[in-house]
């Protein structure tokens, strides 16, 4: 089943590369959930998260043809979401909330109550994070980039990156509080 499933994949995408819209309106709609989940990280909300995701889907399809199935399509068109979230980042919310300190004690968030929140409870909290904190956060949690790499995708210093980072854990540790007072310490 998940050959057949790959084979007719890479029929559609094919038919993506020449152009052909049915299969493009196909490979969106396979793939809009996945799509609208990462976008949702990035955004602070739904409305925007669709902007993002339909933004990456035109650059998929006006780029698809560097597609050429030698890792897995999920990944090739996750990296094309984030960065088009990046460039949403930077257009709309680039100088939003940061700030540069060279030191600062990063706090940590590490409780076993964060166990009991369910996806969409965590995602309500991270995108009550100022634009800058929740894209910092997500690119080093989620997408494993060093702080060098944060600072040169958000043209900010490798400073900035770290201090937002701080402060997202900082800002997610107290919105954690609101949840499970009883759980979580003052830090």
């Amino acid at each position: 089943m998940k050959e057949e499933n790959q084979h007719i994949l890479k029929l559609l995408i094919e038919d993506c590369k020449k152009g052909n819209r049915s299969s493009q309106k196909e490979l969106y709609k396979q793939f809009y959930s996945y799509a609208m989940n990462i976008c949702l990280h990035y955004s602070k909300n739904k409305e925007e998260a669709q902007e993002i995701m339909n933004d990456g889907f035109l650059k998929a399809f006006k780029n698809i043809h560097q597609f050429e199935f030698k890792g897995a399509f999920k990944a090739w068109l996750r990296k094309i979401l984030v960065r088009t979230a990046l460039d949403y980042y930077k257009k709309y919310h680039k100088h939003a909330d940061t700030l540069e300190i060279r030191y600062l004690k990063e706090p940590s968030i590490g409780n076993p109550a964060i166990d009991r929140l369910t996806l969409d409870r965590v995602l309500q909290i991270v995108q009550q994070l100022s634009p800058a904190y929740r894209t910092t956060y997500l690119l080093h949690v989620l997408e494993g980039y060093s702080h060098p790499e944060i600072a040169k995708h958000l043209g900010v210093s490798v400073g900035t990156s770290k201090s937002n980072l701080a402060k997202a854990k900082k800002k997610l540790n107290q919105l954690l509080k609101n949840y499970f007072p009883d759980q979580f310490k003052a830090v």
